[in-house]
């Protein structure tokens, strides 16, 4: 499994500018994620009369470098939480393109939503390292308008708390 703890820094710094933590925080802990991506066949924003997949939300379990559970991300809003009860929402700032067929690397920005805990302090969470998750675009058509399909999808969160 990929352990973003273990990048050197100088690789870290590398990442496409616009999903960077702003300097004045740094690396908390990382976390992986892996579940489902939820997307809806809908007419797209601008022109109904092509179809394309919305993006719903996710559905995801997230494990230490070591595979034990340390919570969950799920909607809405877009929500992380700890097994300590602890939990973050977020904003997206930011995306950068990742590798064909997988969701875009991400930069968000956190607002503590729950009880004093482990995400409590985080600030920035950065997606990155992301696998899959992207439907098929030729599965999203006239005959299949208002479908839901479910993505497998896996990524590397990592969290970042200002000082």
């Amino acid at each position: 499994m990929f352990d973003p703890l273990d990048v050197p820094a100088d690789q870290r710094a590398a990442l496409p500018e616009a999903i960077k933590v702003p300097s004045g925080h740094h690396l908390a802990f990382a976390w992986v994620g892996s579940g489902k991506l939820l997307y809806e066949c809908r007419p797209k924003a601008g022109n109904a009369a092509q179809l394309e997949w919305v993006f719903i939300g996710p559905t995801a379990q997230l494990t230490d470098r070591l595979g034990r559970a340390m919570g969950r991300y799920f909607v809405p809003p877009a929500t992380w939480e700890s097994s300590d009860g602890s939990r973050v929402t977020g904003a997206q700032l930011a995306v950068a393109p990742a590798a064909p067929g997988s969701i875009p690397l991400q930069l968000v920005k956190a607002s503590a939503a729950g009880k004093a805990g482990q995400l409590s302090a985080v600030t920035y969470i950065q997606r990155l390292a992301t696998r899959g998750g992207v439907p098929s675009a030729a599965t999203c058509k006239a005959a299949t308008a208002g479908t839901r399909t479910q993505m497998d999808y896996a990524a590397d969160y990592l969290f970042g708390t200002a000082g």
